[in-house]
Parts: structure tokens; sequence; C-alpha cells
């Protein structure tokens, strides 16, 4: 809304936490342009921005072109974002082809850069945002979300021709930028024509392509179909072995992934690989002949292993369908396999879990029909002791992460115990001095009392551990905005009388009686006695399981888990794929920089 409405100061404040967020844009939707485009490498220096009125229609149009491959347009009416587009885009794109044409045929440009162009290469690398009022705006479309008024198509484009014709001729420099992209794409295009009619002539597609890769399945129904995409020869002959091959094919992926991000088109028509998931789907590629209509199976299932290879095949899968076949997956066709994380073995029994949080549940249910806990003059057991023992857990995680982000446990405990729930409180300043004189003392070292620079109506301290000097954290308002430390809020009534300096008792069905010092203590001894006579295996690749594991715990619909990928933040998104799969390395760094230490494990 700030970006749309140029000069409009939007404030939010959050009452519960004390955060606060500013948004304000002079700037505008070419603000905006350049927002989306802070990641990449732009083509031209500045986005163009081309704005008008007629009939009552005020129309306003920014644009800028980067050094990828993919449209990025944004279209809004009345600030209502228009996802569908609609006429106010189909306006805008007439006169963009239009324009451009007509530059590239003047004869102050260059004979190599004279060349008919599509809208696609027109469009190639462009980001764009394109706002119109409407006084009665007819939306079409299944949600609603295309613009019908056709009159709203000639205004647009009237408007674009008359603008960026003359914006073109007074700016030679940036406009012969822009043709230079648009041919090169037009150039592309023409080979990657020619590489799809070659490959016509060779073979009829499907059959001469996935010869011996892919294993069909035998139904012929695509909304029955599911094709599993298995990383490596080794899972791939599992899958093959464990399916059902009624309804079940595979396609095992031999080489590394093409990343389409860095690629253009006719460069990743050349990865065999893509080739050979493109065929096997049946949709075609590129605008002109994509097809979700003629999707082969209407179940995608992405499997891969569970290192740091298989999540970046996970993640170059993901992009080539974002960026090359987005419709599969607004269409909920896409899917990401859930292959278990551990496998704990007790003679012949073998149960799977698929992350350390289902692992502990088990143990816990496990150890509470063995064991009771005694507290004081309380004894815990049965399902009381397995919500304890999940609330310590995740107790534990949280601290475990905030230790990393310089919030020790005992500092957690003091603040939580005063009650500090929100950045506003640090506005009073004799609760500051409190808390300041809590900390001081043999054990820390405090700091003096300051105003808060990105705050000023608060105050704030720093304070380190004696013998930890080096581990130094600001009390000030900062903390209670931290997620993490939200949720110890919520998670503290259960565990308040858990934590700090706690002597447990345990009793076992054997007669066996044991102590634990502290929380951690009690946590490690009950996972060692649900342990024992168990051997637990961490599993890396899919290719150590067995085709009947793979089958039983990550391919049987009746008992596997399967996340469905879906883009609820289409910008997000963009912003994502962007800033971890393209050219800039400095975003990159920025991002594994500012979340490198929310990481819990790290495989090197």
């Amino acid at each position: 809304m700030a970006f749309l409405n140029a000069g409009v100061k939007i404030l939010l404040h959050d009452e519960r936490s004390g955060a606060e967020d500013e948004f304000h844009y002079k700037g505008g939707i070419v603000s905006y342009v350049e927002y989306l485009n802070r990641n990449r490498t732009p083509v031209n220096d500045h986005p163009i921005y081309l704005s008008g009125e007629r009939e009552q229609v005020q129309v306003e149009i920014a644009f800028q072109y980067y050094n990828g491959f993919s449209e990025r347009l944004f279209s809004f009416v009345n600030n209502i974002n228009t996802k569908e587009g609609g006429s106010h885009v189909a306006g805008f794109r007439a006169a963009l082809t239009k324009c451009i044409n007509r530059y590239a045929s003047d004869d102050v440009v260059p004979k190599n850069l004279r060349e008919k162009l599509g809208g696609d290469d027109v469009r190639e690398g462009l980001t764009c945002v394109v706002s119109v009022r409407v006084p009665n705006p007819q939306f079409e479309g299944q949600t609603k979300t295309k613009l019908g008024n056709s009159e709203v198509k000639s205004i647009v484009e009237s408007i674009c021709n008359e603008q960026l014709a003359l914006y073109l001729e007074k700016h030679p420099g940036e406009a012969k930028k822009i043709l230079a992209k648009a041919v090169d794409a037009a150039r592309a295009r023409e080979a990657a024509r020619r590489a799809k009619e070659l490959s016509r002539k060779k073979g009829s597609g499907l059959d001469l392509l996935m010869a011996g890769k892919l294993a069909e399945c035998q139904s012929r129904k695509p909304e029955e179909k599911e094709l599993f995409l298995v990383e490596g020869d080794s899972a791939g002959g599992s899958a093959k072995q464990g399916r059902d091959r009624r309804f079940q094919a595979i396609l095992p992926l031999r080489g590394k992934i093409m990343n389409v991000e860095k690629a253009r088109f006719d460069k990743m028509l050349a990865s065999e690989e893509i080739k050979q998931i493109i065929a096997a789907l049946g949709t075609g590629i590129g605008r002109e002949e994509f097809s979700a209509d003629q999707l082969r199976y209407h179940k995608i299932i992405i499997m891969t292993d569970a290192d740091v290879d298989g999540a970046h095949i996970r993640t170059l899968l993901l992009t080539f369908f974002y960026r090359q076949m987005h419709e599969l997956i607004e269409r909920g066709h896409v899917y990401i396999a859930q292959p278990p994380l551990y496998r704990l073995g007790r003679g012949k029994k073998e149960r799977f879990f698929i992350d350390e949080d289902a692992l502990n549940r088990y143990l816990f249910e496990q150890a509470s029909q063995n064991m009771r806990i005694s507290l004081q003059d309380e004894e815990i057991s049965g399902a009381a002791m397995i919500d304890l023992l999940a609330h310590l857990s995740a107790y534990g995680k949280l601290v475990d992460r905030l230790e990393r982000l310089g919030l020790w446990e005992d500092l957690l405990l003091f603040l939580l115990r005063e009650q500090i729930v929100s950045a506003n409180q640090f506005a009073d300043l004799e609760l500051v001095e409190r808390l300041r004189a809590g900390l001081g003392g043999e054990r820390y070292s405090v700091g003096v009392i300051r105003n808060c620079q990105w705050k000023p109506k608060c105050y704030e301290f720093d304070c380190a551990v004696k013998d930890k000097a080096h581990i130094l954290q600001t009390v000030g308002p900062g903390i209670p905005l931290i997620p993490e430390y939200r949720s110890a809020i919520g998670l503290y009534p259960k565990v308040e009388g858990l934590v700090g300096e706690r002597i447990f008792g345990l009793t076992l069905k054997d007669g066996r009686v044991m102590e634990a010092a502290g929380w951690r203590q009690l946590l490690s001894t009950i996972r060692e006695e649900a342990f024992r006579g168990s051997t637990l295996q961490r599993y890396k690749g899919l290719g150590e399981m067995n085709p009947e594991q793979l089958w039983e715990t990550t391919m049987n619909p009746e008992k596997r888990t399967l996340l469905q990928v879906t883009v609820a933040d289409a910008e997000k998104a963009d912003e994502i794929f962007t800033t971890l799969m393209g050219d800039k390395v400095e975003p990159r760094r920025e991002f594994i920089q500012n979340h490198a230490l929310e990481v819990s494990e790290l495989d090197i």
C-alpha cells in the first residue's frame, strides 16, 4: 500500500511486543521496482516511469530490466492486486513491444541490433509494476483478480506509446542497452526453437529420450499417476523395486540439475536432466508451448537425500518448477517427499521417524510406561509425564537457539521471572534500573544505562558473564522482539517449576532409583533408558534404505508424509529464489550471515 500510494505513511504498532514498523516511500512504484530489483544487477540504471490520466482512468507504470531471464510483472487496480492481469497489463505489453520494435527500426540503431522482436523477447528480464485507478472496475476470472474493462487497454497503450517513445529518444544509451537485451533474447529463442525441431526430427521425443530411464506405471489416468523425481541411481533402483507399479512412475536423476536462475532458455534446454523432466511430464516448455492441461502425472514428488546435497538438488528442482512451470505449483501438483531421518531397531522390530521431534515423542511414550518422575513431594507418570518431557524438550531447543544468539539461560530465566514481555517496558527507567541491579553482583558485569538509539524512548544496558566476558548481551527493547524469546514467553508457565536448579528423582519399573540434577540431565537420562537395547541409525541418503523400507516409509500413500509446494507470497518467494540462486554474491553472503546462527544441524 505504501509503494502504491506515494507519500502515504503507514505505521504499524504491535501492543503485545512493542514492535513498530513504518512504511513510507516517496518514490511510490519507482521505489517498488527498485526494491524488487535490489538483489539483481540492473540493465538500465534507473526504473522508467510512465504516468497519465484519460477518461478518469489514472495510469502509473514503472519498469526496469535486470540481467536475468524471467518476467516479473505485478499489476494493481485501485490498490487491488490483479494476479491474473487483465486489460491494463495487455495494454502495457502491447505498447512495450510496439515501441521497442519501432525504435529498433530507426536509422540511429546499429544494424546488428535491428531485429524483429516478439513480446517474449522485449519482456525477458523485465521487472514491472502497473498500477491503474478505474472508476468502475469489472473483475473477471475464477478468483476475480483480472481486470475486464476493455477501454482501459487502449488508454494504457496510448499513454505508454507516447511517453516510452519519448523516453527512448531522449535516452539513447539506456535504449540501446534495453534493445541489446531484447535482441539477445530473440536470438536465444530462435536457437531454442531450432534445438526443439532437431530433437523432434531425431525421434519421437518421449520414447527415445526416456529409453531405460523412466520407469513408467500401468495407469493411463493422469489424476491417478505419481512421478517420483529421485536423486541418484541407487535410490532410483530401490524406488523402482519398491513402488506400486499400478500408479507410481520413477525418474532417477543422475547428474547435477542445472540452476535455471542463471541459465538462458536455450542453455537450459541443453541440460539432459531438464530435458528428461520436460519429456516425462508431457507439458512442453516455454510460454508458447507449455500446457498444464497436458500434464501426465497429477502428483510430481521430489525425493532427495536428507543431507546438504539432497537439499541443494531439491532447491534446484524447485527453482526450475517455480521459474518455468509455475502453473504446476499453482495447481498443487508439486510435492516434496519426507523420507525418515531416523531408524530405531529393537530385535527384529524397526520403527522410522521423520525428525528428532517424532523420535523424542516415541521415546517419551516408552519411558512413561517404564518409569515415573518425582519432584519434591509430587510423582509424575503416564500422560502427564509425556507432556512434561515434551515441554522441556521444546524449552531446550529454544534455550539452545537463544544461547547461539548470545542470550544465555540464566539471563533468559531472569527476564521471564521479571515478566519482561514487551519492548515498551524498557521505557520505564525504574524497571530498567531494577533489572540492572538484579543482574549485578559476583557473576555478572553490567554496563551503564543508556538511551536506546533505535527506540529513543527506551533504555538499555550491556551485560556479560564475568568468566565469559566475550559474550555480551544488550538488555533492552530488542530482546522481547526475538521470535525465540516470544516463544519462550508462551512456554514458560508450563516449565516454570521444572527449570533452574532442580533435583529430579526417577523410579524405574525394575526397582532402580536414579537422580537427575536439572532438566538437561533429566532428558538425557530418560533418553538413555528408553534407548536401552535399541540401535539408532540416522539416514543421510535414500540409498541406505532397501526397497521395502523405502516403500513403507516414503512411498506408501497410506503411511507416507508429503509436503505440498505452495506459494502464498509470490514476491517473497521470488526474492528468496533470487537471493539464494542468482548471480549476486553479496545478498547471498548477507543472507547466510544473518541466518547462520539459526542452523540447528550443519552438514559439512
